[in-house]
């Protein structure tokens, strides 16, 4: 009976902890960039996840006074949107456990760039670029709990 009891506490032990790593595993939400400069609301696509960036430190270009637009896109007519709202994934498809690859949008830079999203922790996001070879990435802190 003991024995029983003692598989049985096992067995809902491991039931009760697999919500709790199910919930770390998505990436929805929303997410504070590394430099703490911009929030990005990720959210399911299909199959995939898409990320739209909603808040920035500094919304507004200091020049022109006028909400921030995304300037260093090399196509005019995309240079002039804003920034609030602007999609920086594109065909984020499920790459592994808790990991989508697809594409990331630079503001930056105006440039598209192989990409990966990968779910850490229950706070935490790695975000990968590369370029070629070159690759680099950083970690995105969940916001908002």
């Amino acid at each position: 009976m003991t024995f029983r009891f003692a598989v049985l506490a096992v067995f809902l032990a491991a039931l009760s902890g697999a919500p709790a790593h199910a919930q770390s595993a998505d990436a929805s939400g929303t997410w504070l960039t590394q430099a703490g400069d911009a929030r990005v609301k990720i959210s399911k696509c299909g199959s995939g996840v898409c990320g739209v960036i909603i808040w920035l430190r500094e919304p507004y270009d200091t020049a022109t006074g006028q909400p921030a637009t995304d300037s260093k896109n090399p196509n005019p007519a995309l240079a002039r949107r804003a920034m609030i709202g602007l999609p920086l994934f594109s065909g984020m498809q499920p790459a592994g456990p808790n990991k989508w690859s697809g594409q990331i949008y630079n503001a930056d830079d105006g440039s598209t760039y192989a990409s990966s999203v990968t779910v850490t922790g229950a706070d935490a996001l790695r975000v990968e670029g590369c370029v070629g070879a070159l690759c680099g990435g950083e970690t995105w802190t969940r916001a908002g709990r």
